[in-house]
């Protein structure tokens, strides 16, 4: 397979990661006596990722995150060359559902009375941060190490799942329910990032559209995930058989 063609397999998935999980958020976790919470937006994303494992997964390894993509080439899984090429189509994918979560979202509430709304303001669009934009005002330091901690827990697992000696058949379930905990754990913390594309697009919506302290948090959801990331690749690597 071209790598253009695993590419767009990449943008395409991300694509419906951010839109599942950040639309998720936006959509339906706030509305009256209905809403889903944190435990729907947690099973949101893990269901994004579930389901494109097997739509994708054997075209472009369903990573969906240049964390992934950046612990898998440390792990010796992945092509070092390719990551450029994955890590733009996945950030890419990520702005091009941001954009369409902020056209939907500005529709919320307009036509039925008593139903939820949409505001523009620093933390709309399910975006990542600390401090006041934390969902239950976590600093910088507990964000750093939850967001490294988390990202290195889930390479583990995709590493482990992934595994040519492991049982590989039910991977993408176990994937997805690794990232369903995770956004359990640490939804309050961060909002969840552990991954970088997804921090980026409705960070940079927000900003082209006036609201930029999300961007300006952003370098932590870029440099959390890649070191818990590589962390991951390096520490299994200690558990595969000599050569």
């Amino acid at each position: 397979m071209s790598l253009m063609k695993r590419s767009l397999a990449e943008f395409i998935g991300t694509f419906w990661l951010v839109l599942g999980g950040c639309g998720a958020a936006v959509f339906a976790a706030g509305v009256p006596d209905v809403g889903i919470g944190y435990l729907g937006v947690s099973f949101a994303f893990g269901l994004t990722v579930l389901t494109m494992a097997y739509a994708i997964g054997h075209i472009s390894g369903c990573h969906l995150n240049p964390a992934v993509s950046i612990g898998l080439a440390v792990g010796g899984r992945f092509s070092f060359a390719d990551l450029p090429m994955y890590v733009a189509a996945q950030t890419l994918g990520a702005i091009a559902a941001a954009f369409m979560i902020l056209y939907v979202a500005s529709d919320m509430g307009l036509f039925r009375e008593g139903q939820a709304t949409f505001q523009l303001a620093a933390n709309s669009l399910a975006v990542n941060g600390y401090g006041e934009l934390s969902p239950q005002g976590y600093g910088l330091t507990a964000g750093l190490l939850t967001e490294v901690v988390m990202t290195l827990m889930f390479l583990f697992i995709i590493l482990g799942v992934t595994d040519k000696r492991g049982t590989a058949v039910a991977g993408g379930l176990a994937i997805g329910l690794a990232l369903t905990l995770i956004h359990l754990i640490s939804i309050p913390v961060t909002n969840t990032s552990v991954n970088p594309a997804r921090s980026t697009g409705p960070a940079l919506v927000l900003a082209l559209s006036g609201e930029g302290k999300a961007l300006a948090q952003l370098w932590l959801f870029w440099v959390a995930p890649i070191i818990g990331a590589a962390l991951a690749g390096v520490i299994y690597r200690f558990f595969e058989d000599e050569a």
